[in-house]
């Protein structure tokens, strides 16, 4: 009976060491509210997802940029300090060795001069108690893994980042393209009207309304050659390396004039859980907080300190040897801290709140993730029906242009008509390039959205 008594104590002192800790709530969704028409597939994206689009260039920017990106390197590194603290973490709690050497000389004048040396190792060990490795171990490893995921998170960002301004930068140079052949278009026909001016079958106030045509398409030109500079400096900062002039694109520019819907499998909810590294970086942290918050309460309990020291004492260094007696001693404490003024409570405390503010920042990492997945996809639907009906509108604008411009010169229009149709044509062009665009753009999100597949 004395022996269960026993038993049941320490297990009740052991129970007592755990804080009481609730975990995060989340109710994960059975299927994604606007995925439909997209496969749920179980599968994921693959490491290397941006590869969906097909486009060598977008593919050698992104390896350069996970290869060269100082913000990436600086988050590997923080995976190897995490791993250090990890083994320091397990070293912190075994036994300790160590060497003393002593040398000490005293004049007297009855004795002259006496001399001593000794030789001196120790043995010290801090016997972890009620917890207190497990929890140190259980902290540094998530510790560990949540910086691993954080650097996953930033190989992800990195990679949607240089994707995002690629298609920035080819809409800006389709925008470029399309304002060069729209001013060269209305050079020529700039000239046919003043031709015509001269031969008394055109008024000055066409002409002039033709300049203003010309010089409204040239004062375009340098915008979005601004703005194609502008964006090639910042995918070269993503990148890692030096600014440069221009970034060669011309064979990513066949994805904005052969546009073709991506199929990307969404899944299903609960598997954004595993594989978003924002998700798993803030699980971590509840692990981490977890743990902490457990050695704040192991330290409110008893520890156990064993030294062991010996050595020879000698009065030479050749003595030290000889077959001098060795000498040695062992001391065994247990310290029980019984007050400090509220300083320990005060600390489990302060570790239960943390965990609680990891566990409420997990749950809306959560939400989070699954709004970005949901935004994506309505953006993406929406967008993809917005493109085609823009694309039959730049048709039927370019057929109204051209009749316009033939009813003009057989003189059955007036040339204010002739201006109408050359602006919505150049708008729907200019508005259809950025739908295009913004849709690749949406395609990255998504995936960014999912975890990348990582």
């Amino acid at each position: 009976m004395r022996r269960i008594i026993h038993i049941l104590t320490v297990a009740f002192i052991l129970a007592a060491c755990t804080p009481r800790l609730y975990p995060p709530t989340v109710e994960t969704p059975a299927r994604w509210a606007y995925a439909d028409g997209f496969s749920e597939d179980t599968t994921s994206l693959g490491l290397r997802w941006w590869e969906l689009f097909g486009d060598t260039t977008l593919n050698r920017l992104v390896e350069r940029a996970l290869e060269n990106n100082r913000d990436l390197a600086a988050a590997a590194s923080r995976i190897q300090e995490a791993r250090a603290n990890l083994a320091v973490a397990r070293a912190n709690y075994l036994p300790q060795a160590g060497i003393g050497v002593e040398a000490e000389g005293e004049y007297t004048p009855q004795t002259k001069i006496v001399q001593t040396y000794g030789l001196e190792p120790t043995l010290s060990w801090e016997v972890p108690l009620f917890g207190a490795l497990r929890q140190a171990n259980r902290a540094a490893r998530a510790a560990f893994m949540s910086t691993e995921w954080a650097w996953r998170g930033v190989q992800l960002s990195l990679a949607a980042e240089v994707a995002t301004t690629y298609f920035t930068l080819l809409e800006y140079e389709r925008d470029l393209m399309i304002a060069r052949r729209s001013c060269s278009l209305r050079q020529e026909s700039a000239a046919l009207i003043d031709s015509m001016f001269r031969y008394g079958m055109s008024d000055g106030v066409a002409l002039e309304q033709a300049r203003s045509l010309v010089y409204t398409a040239q004062a375009d030109i340098p915008q979005y050659k601004r703005a194609v500079e502008q964006a090639s400096l910042s995918l070269n900062l993503l990148l890692g390396e030096n600014p440069r002039r221009g970034t060669p694109v011309d064979s990513g520019l066949r994805l904005l004039t052969d546009y073709h819907p991506a199929r990307i499998p969404v899944g299903l909810p609960s598997e954004l859980l595993k594989r978003r590294p924002d998700v798993m970086q803030a699980y971590w942290n509840v692990q981490q907080a977890a743990a902490q918050a457990g050695a704040a309460r192991s330290a409110r309990f008893p520890s156990i300190a064993l030294t062991a020291k010996g050595g020879i004492a000698s009065n030479s260094i050749k003595g030290l040897t000889a077959a001098n007696p060795w000498a040695w001693d062992a001391v065994g404490s247990l310290t029980q801290p019984i007050f400090a003024f509220g300083k320990l409570r005060r600390a489990e405390q302060a570790a239960v709140e943390r965990y609680n503010q990891a566990a409420l920042t997990y749950e809306q990492t959560v939400l989070t993730a699954f709004s970005d997945v949901e935004t994506a996809l309505v953006a993406i639907t929406t967008y993809r029906r917005q493109a085609e009906r823009y694309s039959e509108l730049v048709m039927a604008n370019d057929r109204i242009a051209t009749m316009t411009q033939a009813l003009y010169r057989s003189g059955m229009s007036d040339y204010l008509d002739v201006i109408d149709a050359e602006r919505n044509l150049y708008q729907s062009q200019m508005e259809l390039v950025n739908l295009v665009a913004q849709q690749y753009i949406n395609y990255v999100n998504l995936c960014k959205a999912l975890g990348g597949g990582w």
